[in-house]
C-alpha cells in the first residue's frame, strides 16, 4: 500500500489561456542540513516533455544504451561503461526542452541573511524578484574563501538561530549570531562582505527570529531552499507571457499554503497580473515517466561538475540558478551559460 502523497495545489478549475505543462524532481535536498551535507548543490529539473515523448526517451536509453529496466537514477547512469556516450545524447535529446535550477547550499544561506535580516522578509527572497539584494548576499558568500572556520561559524550560528525544531532561546541565540559576524569581519576584512555584515542590525534580527519561532507564515521558511528553487523555474517557463503547470516528485516541503502565498507574491511577474503558477499537482515518480527524466536530468547535473559534463549542462542551467557566475564553486564553474528557449 502507497501512502497519500503529501503537498501540492491543484488547480481549483480548467486552466486557460497559455500554458505550459512541466514535470520536475530535485536531487540533492537535504532539509534543514544545508552546511554539512554530503552534497553541496541541490539540482531542480523541470522538462517540458509529453508523457510519450518521456517514454521513449527512456525506453532508447534502455534499449539502445542497455539500461536497468527499472526507474533509472544518476548514480548507475554514470557509472555505466557508455556513460560518456549516453550523457551527450540525453542532454542533446532535451535541448530546449529542459532546465535545471542550482542551489549552492551555503550560497542560499548568504541569500536568506540578507534577505531575510537586512530586508523585510518576503516570499521572494532568493529569487529573481528580490535581485537587488544579490550583491550583497554574493559578497557576504565570496567571504568564505578567506575567512575558514569563521565562515563555517557563522553559517552555523545563522542555522541555530532561525532553526524551528529545537529552537534556541532568542537572545542567547542572536548574541551568538552577532558574535560570529564579528569574527567573520574581521577574518574579511578589506572585502565588499564587511557592508553587508555592517548592515544588520540586533533589533530588526530579534524582531525577524520571534516571527519565526512564533511560526509567522507569511515568512519563508528560512532554511527551506525548496521554494525559491520552484519560483524560479515557474518564472523561467513563464517568460511573463503565460502559466506553467507543474506536476512534481512528491516533496513535502511544497505545502499548500506556501504555494498559495508564493503564487500571490509571483503574481509580481505573472501574464497579466495573474501568477505564473498555474497549479502543482504531486505524484509518483514510478507512474510518470516525465517526472522520471527530471529526476535523471536532475541527478546528472548535481553530480556532473567538471568537464565535459558541466560544458554540456552549461546550457540548460538557469541564468537565476544560485552559484558563482565567476566559478568559484557551481556546476558551470567558470561557464556563464544561455538558457534554451521553451516551446
Amino acid at each position: 500500500m502507497r501512502s497519500p502523497l503529501q503537498g501540492g495545489l491543484p488547480p481549483t478549475g480548467a486552466v486557460s489561456g497559455a500554458v505550459v505543462e512541466i514535470a520536475c524532481d530535485e536531487s540533492g535536498f537535504s532539509g534543514t542540513n544545508l552546511l554539512r551535507s554530503a552534497t553541496p548543490v541541490i539540482t531542480h529539473a523541470s522538462v517540458d516533455l509529453t508523457a510519450a515523448e518521456a517514454a521513449a526517451l527512456i525506453g532508447e536509453l534502455r534499449s539502445g544504451f542497455r539500461f536497468s529496466p527499472h526507474e533509472l537514477k544518476s548514480g548507475q547512469f554514470l557509472r555505466s561503461a557508455r556513460a560518456g556516450e549516453a550523457l551527450e545524447w540525453f542532454l542533446a535529446t532535451l535541448a530546449g526542452r529542459a532546465y535545471v535550477h542550482l542551489v549552492d547550499k551555503e550560497f542560499f544561506l548568504a541569500t536568506r541573511i540578507v534577505d531575510l535580516l537586512l530586508a523585510e522578509p518576503s516570499y521572494a527572497a532568493g529569487t529573481r524578484l528580490a535581485e537587488q539584494h544579490r550583491p550583497a548576499a554574493l559578497a557576504l558568500y565570496r567571504a568564505r574563501h578567506v575567512a575558514g572556520e569563521e565562515w563555517d561559524a557563522f553559517l552555523g550560528a545563522f542555522i541555530d538561530l532561525v532553526r524551528t525544531k529545537r529552537p534556541l532561546p532568542i537572545r542567547p541565540g542572536v548574541d551568538a549570531f552577532f558574535r560570529a559576524g564579528e569574527a567573520l569581519a574581521r577574518a574579511a576584512a578589506g572585502t565588499p562582505a564587511v557592508a553587508a555584515l555592517d548592515g544588520l542590525a540586533r533589533a530588526q534580527v530579534e524582531a525577524v527570529v520571534a516571527r519565526v519561532h512564533a511560526d509567522d507564515r507569511s515568512i519563508p521558511p528560512p532554511l527551506e531552499p525548496m521554494l525559491p528553487a520552484l519560483a524560479e523555474t515557474v518564472l523561467t517557463w513563464s517568460g511573463g507571457q503565460r502559466q506553467v503547470l507543474v506536476v512534481h516528485d512528491e516533496q513535502s516541503a511544497l505545502t499548500a499554503d506556501r504555494l498559495t502565498r508564493l503564487g500571490g507574491v509571483l503574481a509580481r511577474g505573472g501574464p497579466a497580473g495573474r501568477s505564473p503558477l498555474a497549479g502543482l499537482v504531486m505524484v509518483d515518480s514510478r507512474d510518470d515517466h516525465r517526472v522520471q527524466v527530471a529526476d535523471l536530468l536532475a541527478g546528472v547535473a548535481r553530480r556532473s561538475s567538471g568537464p565535459p559534463a558541466g560544458a554540456l549542462l552549461a546550457p540548460l542551467l538557469t541564468a537565476t540558478s544560485l552559484r558563482d557566475r565567476d566559478g568559484l564553486r557551481g556546476a558551470d564553474a567558470g561557464a556563464r551559460p544561455g538558457s534554451p528557449r521553451p516551446r
